[in-house]
């Protein structure tokens, strides 16, 4: 049986027996007031069945093999391509790979594919992992192409939301470290990134040379790459980045070079200082930094994915990805907080935005705040609630958001590792189809319900509730598009809840989610009933 993760609970029972799949009673648990930071209230279920409120996560320790991340990754002919398998389960784990396209090779003791590609098209390879407990075989589709990156949207890890400008190789290192021991990079993330703070002075002939906290970027990006992960660095159009470090202003083409000799695979390019020249804000002010440092990075010989930052300024979503600009994510509002203010009111104006993403390029929310911050001050816990965090991450992957860690990960507890590592979760944010979801309905209560589909043919659904107190959300079949009786599974618990014909409904906490996955229509059949009203306490 599937653990889950104990926290107070103040018990009410909420239903006696009803009839459906599998005939259980089921057991409402919400959250104890001081847990919630609010009132724990109960409410009446509607006229549908409501299914309770879950106050834990599930584990994501299961000892069989699974192959996590994305079913397709991208690639340059020609230009280096690494990639470890993300794979969880119980060691000692044994791989194998089969068709490879010609100019990879497999490192079986590492779980590491490398090479240079040679030419361009798709090819379907066949991964296998297995240990004591079982097996577990899935098929990527590798593809070579021209702009073909970010696929799926990119998962890993930032400095700047701890550590800000005070961080250093050994704070890179370690995190690095941290992806591997907390199952992390098993998981699928894989970009290592320095934001601000990295730089030093330019020597005469321009070139930029790393300060004093970053001895050796090469050696540094070595060690990340020796290890199958993926190496990010930040810069700006501006003469200086946001924390007054040198920026790449009229240096662009020396600059990209210069990181492609390092081995950067992900460049962050933020506004800053830019703001002082492009007073006007025309649109050709706007496009026109990006532009010349996208045709910088064409002229080096490394796939880069391309981060536009500039905090959403003329509706960049309309024009980051045509082909002058070339952005693989844009940031689409300004700077995220650990407040459940900042991340509600950031993630849930993305609906009219959907339709921008796609694969190879993202809308981009910013970073996830949830467990150890500090912004370059001692890390302190994350200032949102468990269900605030639960409703961030649920968002952010039904919005098809990069998912870019932003936390001490030498400091992850474990709430903040199960919320982070759910391989159904992560399967949402990182489905191939790349459809971002929308907002389906929304009531003058504050409950929304959004959906997205995904490449099987299901559909992601989340039941949110922005009130302040514990509210039924409904989430109709007639809003969804879907009709008859459908397969439902709660994806934060990981367990099939049942049948259901036209409607599901959950209790959500406060500020919290629910996260299910609706299935392909089944044969006509008795679904669940109406629950009876709930007991009092």
């Amino acid at each position: 049986m599937r653990k889950v993760l104990p926290v107070k609970k103040l018990f009410l029972l909420l239903g006696s027996l009803w009839l459906g799949v599998g005939g259980a009673p089921w057991l409402a648990e919400p959250r104890a007031k001081a847990a919630l930071g609010g009132v724990a209230a109960t409410d009446r279920p509607s006229r549908a069945i409501v299914e309770p409120s879950y106050p834990d996560l599930a584990a994501n320790d299961e000892p069989t093999p699974r192959i996590n991340g994305p079913r397709v990754i991208g690639t340059t002919p020609g230009r280096e391509f690494i990639y470890r398998l993300p794979v969880t389960g119980a060691p000692p784990l044994t791989y194998a790979v089969t068709n490879l396209p010609p100019g990879l090779s497999f490192d079986a003791a590492t779980g590491i594919i490398r090479g240079r590609v040679e030419r361009e098209g798709a090819t379907p390879v066949v991964i296998t992992a297995r240990n004591r407990q079982g097996a577990a075989r899935a098929t990527i589709r590798i593809i070579a192409g021209k702009r073909q990156l970010a696929l799926t949207p990119p998962m890993g890890w930032n400095s700047w939301n701890v550590w800000g400008t005070a961080v250093s190789d050994e704070k890179i290192r370690a995190a690095a470290e941290a992806l591997e021991q907390t199952g992390l990079a098993a998981c699928g993330y894989r970009y290592v990134c320095i934001d601000d703070g990295w730089q030093g002075r330019r020597a005469p002939d321009g070139t930029m040379q790393p300060n004093e906290r970053f001895p050796d970027m090469k050696a540094l990006g070595d060690f990340l790459h020796a290890k199958g992960l993926l190496f990010g660095a930040y810069t700006s159009p501006g003469p200086f980045t946001c924390g007054r470090y040198i920026g790449s202003w009229r240096r662009e083409e020396a600059d990209a070079q210069l990181y492609a000799s390092w081995g950067v695979d992900y460049l962050k390019h933020d506004w800053c200082s830019y703001d002082g020249i492009a007073r006007l804000k025309t649109l050709e002010a706007l496009q026109q930094p990006y532009a010349v440092m996208r045709a910088a990075l064409d002229k080096t010989d490394r796939d880069m994915v391309y981060a536009i930052c500039q905090y959403g300024l003329g509706e960049v979503w309309t024009w980051a990805r045509k082909p002058a600009i070339g952005g693989n994510l844009w940031r689409t509002t300004g700077d995220i907080e650990d407040t459940w203010a900042s991340v509600s009111e950031i993630g849930f104006r993305h609906s009219p935005l959907a339709a921008f993403a796609g694969p190879g390029g993202w809308n981009d929310p910013d970073m996830l705040v949830v467990g150890a911050l500090g912004w370059g001050e001692p890390p302190r816990p994350t200032r949102l609630t468990p269900d605030e965090q639960i409703t961030h991450m649920t968002l952010w992957a039904l919005l098809a958001a990069p998912l870019m860690l932003g936390c001490d990960l030498t400091r992850l507890n474990e709430f903040t590792r199960r919320l982070l590592t759910n391989p159904e979760v992560i399967a949402i944010d990182q489905d191939e189809l790349g459809v971002a979801a929308t907002r389906r309905d929304a009531a003058a209560d504050g409950t929304e319900v959004w959906a997205r589909p995904l490449a099987d043919g299901r559909l992601a659904v989340g039941l949110f509730n922005r009130g302040e107190d514990m509210q039924t959300v409904t989430a109709k079949w007639s809003d969804l598009g879907l009709t008859g009786r459908r397969a439902v599974r709660d994806v934060w618990q990981r367990r099939d809840v049942g049948a259901f014909d036209q409607v599901f409904a959950a209790l959500v906490p406060p500020h919290g989610a629910r996260l299910v996955i609706i299935g392909g229509r089944l044969p006509s059949g008795p679904a669940r009933r109406k629950a009876a009203s709930p007991s009092q306490p």
